[in-house]
This record gives structure tokens, C-alpha cells and sequence, in this order.
């Protein structure tokens, strides 16, 4: 095995971390076999049906940059720029429906920009992509072709395994501090960002020490084509394949940030504090230990969460729904835009909203949780009217609500009883048919919503049969519970 040294400091070893999160040679054996079966499969039969195609392995994968175990498998199928849309998308579904049956998988169909198929096979995930062939940038026709552009230029310009095993180290670390992802839920670093970062600094560490130092709208320019006046984000990350793009679009200004801090604590930490960030808090304490019993110290349990929730001496409502069958890309904005929106009419009828987020398992459940500081209110509140120098506003509002105002400073008022003295009562009226209009629903969300919803206390829902051993749902609680806890050890 490459045996590693960093270039910042001789003092921190990381052998025994690259032992655990690269894959081994069995590992990429298997990997590696699955692909080539598959696109010599692709290739055989899109030849034999006349089909102009020539399939590619990318990603990260290809570029040798992937952790041990966490991986897709990504297959693109690449169509020459003149064929159709139309065709693209029919023969690619059926040439990744074709292999995934040849090599004995289980498909299912996804939709990006355009569908694609992605097939459960020999323990892998494998993903058939159907993709425009280009050379550059500028004959992209869906966000998917660039896909092989960023492929190439990677695999040409990270080429040593030391610097490939700087990638695998930014990001495990990103991984366990929460931060890498570039998904919608995440809002983090993306596989290709985390690749240009070590280009651009050459060592995870010095990548660390970079960010520590980071201020808003950082810019990364490896082909220094100076455009970053084109972006407003707070990572300005060009990319060097199209200079009109920025890798870093997706990472949110909160998720850089935790990034910097993160950085930041890991530099300040000594050596055996630095290797508990390459790990979850709910690890062994010591690394002697992580490495030879490997078993969680510390399990997430539903009766410790339920304490936590009750000494905060707030309101906890949750709600629990099925999700539509649509994209994971889909179903993330639609879930954030409700749980929003719901917080917000919250708001404005006077219970205050302590936190909220959501949690999904991206196949079935759906769980908005809404912390409150103010849950029940008096059953009157004062109704303000106009100001006693209007007289035909006072005659108006006089008229309107009868003889009950009084005058508070110079304005007239009147006490007027609550429709929803509880949150739940709150929720439970807007969730309904004739109610649902009253907040901003996803799209696909509104029939599901209404109809499947059950309202529960943070008790209740600790004891739902299809959550309480949900080890993601009680994550998510305890991070809801604790943010911040990923950022240091």
C-alpha cells in the first residue's frame, strides 16, 4: 500500500485511516469486473441492434477517487450529438433495462434532467445513464453530458495515488462533519468540488488550513479563466471544464461556514483529537480501540432523546405522512418549501416556532418537527383598529365589529377570541382539504399530505414501530437536538 506523508506536517500519520477508507484490491476487483461486464454488454448489443452508442465508466470510480463501500457504479451511455432526444432517452432506458436483466439486477427508473435507470447488481448500485457525447463544454444539451468532461479532466490532472488519497481523506472528513453532498438535502461539497480543492492545495491538511482562513466568496480558479464576477456564492469554485459554471453553486453559505469551523478545530486539535474527526461521535473514545473492536460505543437510543426534548421545556409536534413516488432530487425541495411555509403561518398566529427542519427516508415516510416555545395561547387576543383621527376608519371598524372596542394609546380596539388557541389544533385545520390552500404545498405533496398525516408528540413518535430503530431518524433528532456536534470532537 502507498505508504502516506503529509506535506504540512510530519506528525500526523494517516496509514491506518487510508487503511479503512480506501477500498481494497478485492473491492476494486469486483467493482471494476461489474463495470467492464456491463459496458462490453452495452456495447455488444447496441452494435448487434444498430444502436450508435459507446458506453463509459465515470465518476468517481473511474477517477479512483471513491471511499471503500460507498459508492455508485456509474455507466454512461453516450449518444452522438445528432440523434434525438426522444431516442436518447428510449434506447438508453432499454440498452440499461437489457444489461441490468443480462447481469441478473434488480432496475429502477430515476429522472434527473432526463430518466435514467439504476439496477441493484452483484451488491452494487449501478447507474445507466443515457448522455450526449461532447468534447467541450459548449455542446452540452443536459447537465448530465459534462458529467464525462469532468471525468477526463480529473483523471488527467490528479494523477499520483498520493493525491488521490488527499481526496479520499477531505472526504471522509467532510463526510463526518457533515458537509459533503452536494444534494439538495445536504447543500454541501460535491465529489468534484472536494477533487478541484486538493488540485488547487495540494494536501487535505493544507486544504484544512485554507478554509481556516476563508472569507465569503472565496474563489477557486484552476484554469484561472477570471470569471468569478459572473457568480454571487459564497464558494466561487470555476470549473475548468466550463468557465461559465460554479462547481460550488449548490454548497450553502451555512454548510461552507461549518466547513471553515470544522477546519478550524481539527487544526487546533492534538494528533489523537484530529483522528476522532475521521469517525462519528458515536465511536470508540480511542483509536486503538476503533481499530481493533470497531463497535459503537454509544448507540442512539429513543428514551435518551425523549429526555432531551422533555428538558428543554418546549412543545414538540411532529407530523408523519407518506411521500410521493418522485425523484429524490423532487421530493427534498418540495418537503423544505412546506415544512417552511408551515412554520411561517405558525408564526403568524402567535405560537413561536423554537426550530423546525424535516427528515425523510426517500422511499416511503415523510416527518416534519416543529419545536415550539409558545404552544397554547389565551383564548382573546387584542385586535387593533384604526387610529382615532381617522373618523371614517373608526365609523368603518365600529360598524363592522359592534360596541365592544376601547382605545389603546390613539387606537381602537377590541379584544377578539383566538380560532386556534393550540399549534395542533392549528395544524390540524390547515391540513385538510378546505384549509390546505392557507400555506405553500409541493406540488406532489398536497393529496398525500392531507390524507395520510398523523399528528404526534415527540413521545409518541420515539415509539413509532417504523421509526424508533430508524438509526437516520434518530440521527437526524439528535443533530436537531445538538447541532453544531459534528464540528468538533
Amino acid at each position: 500500500m502507498y505508504e502516506y506523508t503529509s506535506l504540512l506536517s510530519d506528525f500526523m500519520n494517516y496509514n491506518e485511516i487510508l487503511k479503512e477508507i480506501k477500498p481494497k484490491e478485492s473491492e476494486i476487483k469486483k467493482v471494476h469486473e461489474i463495470a467492464k461486464d456491463a459496458i462490453s454488454y452495452i456495447n455488444k448489443i447496441a452494435k448487434e441492434e444498430d444502436i450508435n452508442v459507446e458506453s463509459k465508466l465515470v465518476g468517481s470510480i473511474a477517477k479512483g477517487t471513491w471511499l471503500s463501500g460507498s459508492s455508485d457504479i456509474d455507466i454512461f451511455i453516450n449518444f452522438s450529438l445528432e440523434e434525438d432526444e426522444d431516442y436518447l432517452k428510449e434506447k438508453g432506458l432499454y440498452l440499461g433495462y437489457k444489461c441490468s436483466e443480462h447481469l441478473n439486477g434488480i432496475a429502477e427508473e430515476h429522472y434527473a434532467s432526463h430518466p435514467y435507470l439504476t439496477s441493484h447488481i452483484n451488491g452494487y448500485y449501478v447507474d445507466f445513464v443515457p448522455c450526449y457525447k461532447i468534447k467541450t463544454a459548449k455542446e452540452l444539451k443536459s447537465a448530465v453530458d459534462r458529467t464525462i468532461l469532468h471525468t477526463n479532466y480529473i483523471k488527467k490532472h490528479l494523477k499520483s495515488e498520493r493525491e488521490k488519497d488527499e481526496v479520499l481523506l477531505l472526504k471522509k472528513f467532510m463526510s463526518e462533519v457533515g458537509v459533503y453532498g452536494s444534494e439538495f438535502k445536504v447543500g454541501g461539497f460535491a465529489g468534484y468540488l472536494c477533487e478541484m480543492l486538493i488540485l488547487r492545495y495540494n494536501t487535505f491538511e493544507e486544504t484544512l488550513e485554507a478554509a481556516a482562513n476563508w472569507k465569503n466568496k472565496r474563489v477557486i480558479d484552476l484554469e484561472d479563466y477570471k470569471t468569478d464576477k459572473l457568480f454571487k456564492d459564497p464558494l466561487i469554485a470555476i470549473d475548468p471544464t466550463d468557465k461559465t459554471r460554479n462547481v460550488g453553486a449548490a454548497l450553502t453559505k451555512e454548510r461552507m461556514s461549518e466547513f471553515i469551523i470544522a477546519s478550524r478545530n481539527f487544526l487546533n486539535s492534538n494528533e489523537d483529537d484530529r483522528i476522532k474527526f475521521f469517525y462519528g461521535i458515536d465511536k470508540k473514545e480511542t483509536f486503538e480501540e476503533k481499530m481493533s473492536e470497531k463497535e459503537i460505543y454509544h448507540q442512539i437510543s429513543p428514551y435518551e432523546l425523549y429526555k432531551q426534548f422533555k428538558d428543554r421545556k418546549t412543545k414538540t409536534i411532529t407530523i408523519k405522512f407518506n411521500i410521493p413516488d418522485i425523484s429524490v432530487d423532487s421530493i427534498h425541495p418540495q418537503l423544505r418549501k412546506t415544512q417552511q411555509s408551515i412554520e411561517e403561518k405558525l408564526e403568524d398566529n402567535d405560537f413561536s416556532v423554537f426550530k423546525s427542519d424535516y427528515w425523510t427516508d426517500e422511499k416511503k415516510i415523510g416527518v416534519f418537527i416543529f419545536e415550539l416555545s409558545v404552544y397554547k395561547q389565551s383564548k382573546y387576543y387584542i385586535h387593533e383598529g384604526p387610529r382615532v383621527w381617522d373618523k371614517k376608519a373608526c365609523e368603518n371598524f365600529i360598524k363592522s365589529h359592534g360596541e365592544g372596542y376601547y382605545i389603546l394609546e390613539d387606537k381602537l380596539v377590541l379584544n377578539k377570541e383566538r380560532q386556534f388557541k393550540t399549534a395542533k389544533n392549528f395544524i390540524k385545520s390547515v391540513l385538510t382539504k378546505e384549509n390546505i390552500h392557507i400555506i405553500k404545498v409541493g406540488k406532489n405533496m398536497k393529496g398525500l399530505l392531507i390524507d395520510t398525516y398523523t399528528g404526534q408528540s415527540i413521545k409518541h413518535i420515539l415509539k413509532d414501530e417504523s421509526l424508533k430503530e430508524n438509526t437516520d431518524f434518530l440521527k437526524f433528532l439528535d443533530n436537531f437536538l445538538n447541532p453544531g456536534q459534528l464540528l468538533k470532537r
